[in-house]
């Protein structure tokens, strides 16, 4: 049952959808010398693409893959295709890639049109041996690249959501269609099985997917039964929150912001009045966040500890994930 956010827009998702029907149509699509894994989503955020990303990069480069990662920067203040620098900032670069840049190590290129960034990524990385491949951050609407394998990750909240206006998908559930791989996550069951129903015939990851949050709470020298506040700007807030109060910690004080909120100094301020006044210990928040305060991040610091809570993903059965990945960018002597 469809759950939209905004029900008094559902008068205008068929001109939503038919303009972007068109928009997809006349886009025409490029492709780039290396092979390109995309991972997207169908809404406008909240599946959790990202720490997915952020995953396959990790196997593919310890397979011995080089890869790099092109996004499109959302958010960010510049202009054209640039690489991240991992000490840089998310106004420059935008939030997600700098995180991606931060957790893997590995190169991460910006452009609003992701062509650019991979033949900037390709100058710059071309020449030397072995087996390369472009993972394409936010691609599932991306139609100008041509992609050889498309992984959508979804939710049980994507499944109950509308269209936008009025809700949050930015394609029809139908879209899925088009996808090598659907990844959801491993404690939904009823998922899978709409997945297969709406005639879905590719494969389907199933994700663990964790919170370190008592590894955060040491960090910060919490102790346990002591409470703690937190806050976010991200998609679906809701996870976050539940995600620290599931094991069992107290969470004094939260606040939500809208997905990629720069904040302000005032309401940073607001944010450490109230963790105070309830007597918490530390503030947590997700790493996105922590990527985008930068040197705001001093402002919480001088009065709280403060920290991310890491959001790990894990594909089932990895291996052979990763054997079906390498045989469809042509890399089976890896296997």
């Amino acid at each position: 049952m469809s759950r939209c956010a905004r029900p008094w827009l559902l008068p205008l998702t068929p001109l939503y959808a038919a303009g972007a029907a068109i928009a997809a149509r006349m886009k025409s699509v490029q492709q780039l010398k290396w092979p390109v894994i995309s991972v997207g989503n169908l809404s406008t955020g909240g599946s959790g693409k990202t720490p997915l990303t952020i995953e396959l990069a990790r196997l593919l480069s310890e397979a011995g893959v080089g890869v790099d990662i092109l996004s499109r920067g959302y958010g960010r203040k510049s202009d054209g295709a640039m690489r991240v620098n991992p000490q840089g900032s998310a106004e420059e670069f935008g939030d997600e890639p700098l995180l991606m840049a931060q957790r893997t190590g590995l190169p991460v290129y910006v452009a609003r049109q992701r062509y650019e960034a991979g033949l900037l990524a390709e100058r710059e990385l071309g020449g030397g041996s072995g087996v390369r491949v472009h993972l394409l951050d936010d691609g599932m609407q991306h139609r100008q690249l041509h992609r050889d394998v498309e992984i959508v990750s979804l939710s049980r909240h994507d499944w109950e959501d509308c269209l936008l206006p009025a809700g949050n998908l930015r394609e029809p559930l139908k879209a899925i269609r088009r996808a090598s791989v659907v990844a959801i996550a491993e404690d939904e069951p009823e998922l899978e099985r709409n997945i297969l129903d709406i005639g879905f015939q590719g494969l389907i990851w199933k994700l663990k997917r964790t919170m370190d949050v008592s590894a955060t709470l040491a960090r910060c020298g919490v102790k346990s039964g002591e409470p703690v506040a937190a806050f976010c700007g991200i998609a679906r807030p809701e996870q976050f929150f539940n995600g620290i109060e599931s094991v069992g910690v107290q969470l004094a004080d939260k606040k939500a912001f809208p997905d990629h909120h720069v904040y302000t100094d005032a309401e940073l301020d607001n944010i450490i009045d109230a963790a105070r006044k309830t007597g918490a210990k530390a503030l947590l928040t997700t790493e996105k966040d922590l990527a985008r305060l930068g040197a705001q991040r001093q402002l919480l610091e001088a009065v709280l500890p403060v920290a991310a809570v890491r959001l790990r993903t894990e594909i089932q059965e990895a291996d052979e994930a990763l054997r079906w990945l390498l045989g469809k960018v042509g890399s089976e002597q890896l296997v």
